[in-house]
């Protein structure tokens, strides 16, 4: 399919190829490929019949003329997983995570790199550079060997070595730079100018944005499967979408995508966006909260998280931020530790190991969802942009790991194994019992709790044999649904404290239910603590466990 390319500046059309970077009548670098949105809307979703689910389904608006199947990988059609668990704790049932883990390299950036290197290919270009943090210089490296093409990788001494000796693994020239990631792109950039090689530019890259939005087509497609058509469209979109950011680069690919496909009539609106940064360096978060256009530069990045670290966003962020209003959506930032800890939960909870970028975004989200920004009925997706690289000690913490010393044969312990296996065991809390009528909800605060300790926990699932199985067991800690059939936990509390054998016994309230004034001064001082469904994810919770029953 033909296409052109429009500045963004000057509004001039000129042909595509990869070594053209500038507007040839303006000089600007921001451009972006426009195709016939009318013809190709007319064929589209008749062309997807029978076509294998990856990124090369949607060729007609990629700026590639002839796909070349030998240099493909797997690339695109990852999964959306719905975050069941995840959802039900922040109360929020409808988050979906789209896994990028699962792309050749374990990355979103796979996109990225398959898109330019066929184009660079089709090209005849042989020699590229680029820049990275880690994850780009990873996929361009696999598909560049795939090609027969050389790559020159700079990247800052912060990458982790494993990821540097991956990126040897295939073939290219590491170049380690001691100094920031912008400090490491301008030697690029200089490198490339002397050596006249291609350079990838990062959000300016014409191929980069296009490989992005495929991102925006497969989650609709993935929805309408799950939810069903939009009104009067054939796809759906989420009302929300979530992704870490460093230059911005995906954000802008995804918005584009979306864009499309309400210009073909495939879909009714675009997602609220959410870009979300680590606090270390938040240079469109801070700016886009003081109201800047342009962003406010970051010189010295304070974040362990290395693939966030640019520090100057360049013009990136006013394209982004224009989206972001555009969309009724916000920029947010967390910490490392709430990034890390997300990280933990996302793993412990659903299964799903991702890096320390991604624990930013579902740390972002946990954050909106809080602050009612993302309301629960809102349909969310996160983009899970990649795998975890094996665990630092900065992420997992101490006493991540129990050890178990067995006696050398000189010595003659008195119990044995017993003995070694006693001095490793938790301590054996109290019992607890959960009376909650929401099978989920009863497993979920098990897991939780037993994350934590061996608990003896005892379940119920209505209020009438909740409260004799309290009254029967007599446990140590009762966590207390309201709402629920029977009797409500309203009575349940009241019966409780009338009883001098269980008047004594410490509640927790864990309800989704917004309490009125008068139901608050209902559950009065006869209970210990409060927490809101969506607040599980809070430690305060976890908190309240452990004072209760030390």
């Amino acid at each position: 399919m033909s296409f052109i390319l429009k500045c963004l500046d000057c509004g001039h059309n000129a042909p595509y190829h990869p070594t053209a970077t500038s507007c040839p009548k303006c000089g600007s670098q921001w451009r972006e490929a426009e195709y016939d949105y009318e013809l190709v809307a007319k064929i589209f979703i008749k062309n997807l019949i029978g076509r294998p689910f990856d990124l090369w389904r949607y060729r007609e608006l990629l700026p590639v003329r002839k796909p070349n199947p030998s240099l493909s990988l797997g690339e695109g059609g990852t999964p959306l997983i719905r975050a069941v668990n995840l959802g039900m704790m922040l109360g929020c049932p409808n988050i979906f995570i789209k896994d990028e883990r699962q792309g050749p390299t374990s990355s979103f950036k796979d996109r990225q790199a398959s898109i330019t290197i066929a184009a660079l290919k089709e090209a005849g270009i042989t020699e590229m550079v680029a820049a990275s943090t880690g994850n780009v210089a990873i996929s361009y490296s696999a598909y560049a060997s795939r090609a027969g093409m050389k790559l020159w990788a700079f990247v800052t001494s912060l990458v982790p070595a494993v990821k540097m000796r991956e990126i040897a693994l295939y073939g290219s020239q590491v170049i380690k730079i001691t100094g920031s990631y912008d400090q490491c792109k301008q030697v690029a950039s200089e490198f490339a100018r002397q050596r006249n090689l291609y350079q990838d530019m990062g959000a300016r890259t014409i191929t980069s944005i296009e490989a992005m939005k495929t991102i925006a087509f497969e989650i609709a497609e993935q929805l309408t499967y799950v939810q069903g058509p939009g009104e009067d469209v054939p796809w759906k979109t989420p009302d929300w979408y979530v992704q870490a950011i460093s230059g911005g680069m995906g954000p802008i690919g995804v918005y584009k995508g979306f864009k499309e496909m309400r210009q073909m009539g495939l879909v009714k609106s675009i997602p609220a966006f959410a870009p979300i940064q680590a606090e270390g360096c938040a240079p469109m978060v801070t700016s886009f909260k003081k109201g800047l256009e342009k962003a406010e530069v970051v010189s010295s990045p304070k974040t362990r998280i290395e693939t966030l670290a640019t520090g100057d966003p360049g013009r990136a962020y006013e394209f982004l931020r224009k989206h972001v209003m555009d969309t009724n959506g916000t920029f947010e930032s967390v910490s490392d530790e709430e990034a890390f800890r997300a990280m933990h939960v996302l793993a412990k909870m659903e299964g799903i190991s991702a890096e320390p970028a991604a624990g930013v975004a579902f740390a972002g989200l946990f954050k909106l969802i809080r602050a009612g920004v993302i309301k629960p009925s809102d349909t969310v997706v996160v983009n899970c942009t990649g795998h975890t690289m094996p665990a630092e000690p900065s992420i997992l913490g101490d006493n991540w790991s129990r050890d178990v010393k067995f006696p050398s044969k000189e010595e003659t312990p008195r119990e044995g194994l017993l003995s070694a296996l006693t001095q490793v065991a938790p301590e054996r809390f109290p019992k607890i019992a959960i009376v909650e009528d929401t099978l989920e909800a009863r497993r979920l605060i098990r897991r939780i709790l037993q994350s934590q300790g061996n608990f003896t926990i005892l379940e119920a699932a209505n209020g009438r044999e909740g409260l004799e199985m309290i009254q029967r067991e007599l446990p140590d800690l009762v966590i207390l649904d309201l709402m629920m059939p029977e009797i409500d936990g309203f009575t349940v509390i009241e019966a409780l404290r009338a009883n001098p054998e269980t008047a004594a016994i410490p509640v927790i309230v864990a309800t989704a239910k917004e309490l009125t004034p008068d139901e608050k001064n209902r559950l009065g001082d006869q209970i210990q603590a409060l927490m809101q469904k969506g607040d599980f994810l809070n430690d305060e919770f976890l908190e309240e466990v452990k004072a209760l029953i030390k």
